[in-house]
């Protein structure tokens, strides 16, 4: 906890010193004059996300060890922050996935390409929106013939992009301006001062000592291992839950049929995979830890003791694209949604909900397979 509070607390210096976080500046920040925040303010503003969810997942799977008060304090405040970071992020990402899934369908480039995560602005998005529009000159976009299906979407994939691209560029603005105010407020403040204290001694739990006398408190002893196993055996009961024959097949049709349903609410099947993914998230930051607590003697040992388990990693990465397939597919049926426009449009954006749900499928189906791997440790 004390090595990730230090890295919060690195990346809050490169965020201040980049000097877009003061600004009004940023992806969608309004007007064609604004600039792109620089890279180093991205990747830092990426490190706090990824430090405070780090603190927040130990928090959650240690508490017992630490104070009470505390971490019932911290908890929520971490959790806030890094939602509130990676709203821009994910809607951007969204877009990119949605407007290359537009293009691989279609095969047409008459819709805006997918632009850069983290690092668009207005005056970008105007320019890429223009240089997409005609197609340069010796490109074989379109090399192949398109099929009847294929020209009847290609109708509609102009306006399915752009109409994408409005609803979620003009969301990832909204997400911006949040993301700045959270920055710039109190409250974060006051979560960075937390975290400051953290970085040089973990509020662990105490008791009084026997003696009434005794005015210093002493700390009880800190076994990680059983909280560790704990967390792992919530992960275990988690995906015994889950439907692993039925996702055992590239092409699940009856949780396709369920994932076409015209429900505007998000389908309850992708919800225990969602709950695995954060599960998943928490096992691996309570062996973070474990590594964390064995590195002096692994070093009086002289072993590295740094392992990776490959497993994990690729269970992870299949969860991660089950999330964000999910997420799209449902940002193309909400579009579809939209009153008043033209059947071709609305066409497109129902292959592309459905594409995005086969990719949910292909998710469950890549975990499956990994999930029921033997473990492996590389070095």
């Amino acid at each position: 906890m004390r090595a990730q509070a230090t890295e919060f607390l690195r990346a809050l210096r490169r965020h201040r010193e980049s000097g877009a976080g003061a600004g009004a500046s940023g992806p969608g920040a309004g007007g064609p004059g604004r600039t792109a925040p620089p890279a180093d303010d991205v990747d830092a503003v990426r490190a706090l996300r990824r430090a405070a969810r780090r603190i927040s997942g130990t928090l959650h799977t240690f508490q017992p060890l630490l104070d009470a008060s505390w971490a019932e304090e911290m908890r929520p405040e971490l959790a806030w922050l890094s939602g509130t970071l990676a709203l821009e992020h994910a809607y951007a990402s969204r877009l990119e996935r949605l407007l290359q899934a537009l293009h691989r369908l279609s095969g047409s480039s008459a819709f805006p390409a997918p632009r850069p995560v983290g690092r668009t602005t207005a005056a970008t998005t105007a320019t890429s929106t223009a240089t997409t529009a005609t197609v340069p000159t010796g490109v074989p976009a379109r090399a192949r013939p398109a099929s009847p299906d294929r020209g009847s979407l290609t109708v509609g994939a102009a306006k399915a992009g752009a109409l994408l691209d409005r609803q979620l560029t003009l969301a990832r603005t909204r997400a911006h301006s949040t993301a700045l105010q959270a920055l710039g407020s109190s409250r974060f403040h006051a979560v960075a001062d937390k975290v400051a204290l953290l970085a040089s001694e973990v509020p662990l739990r105490v008791t009084a000592r026997p003696n009434r006398g005794a005015t210093a408190p002493e700390t009880t002893p800190c076994d990680l291992r059983p909280l560790a196993a704990a967390a792992e055996e919530r992960l275990a009961d988690a995906v015994t839950a889950l439907p692993l024959v039925a996702a055992g097949s590239p092409y699940n049709a009856q949780a396709l049929v369920h994932g076409l349903s015209p429900d505007p609410a998000p389908h309850p099947q992708d919800a225990p995979w969602h709950q695995v993914r954060l599960l998943l998230r928490l096992h691996r930051y309570a062996l973070e830890a474990l590594a964390g607590a064995d590195a002096a003697d692994a070093a009086d040992a002289g072993d590295p003791g740094d392992v990776v388990d490959v497993r994990l990693l690729a269970a992870g990465e299949a969860l991660d694209r089950h999330r964000d397939a999910s997420e799209a597919a449902a940002a193309a049926a909400q579009a579809a949604r939209t009153p008043r426009i033209a059947p071709a449009t609305a066409y497109a954006l129902g292959v592309l909900h459905a594409d995005q749900r086969h990719e949910v499928e292909a998710a469950r189906y890549a975990f499956q397979h990994s999930w029921r791997k033997e473990p492996i440790r590389l070095p």
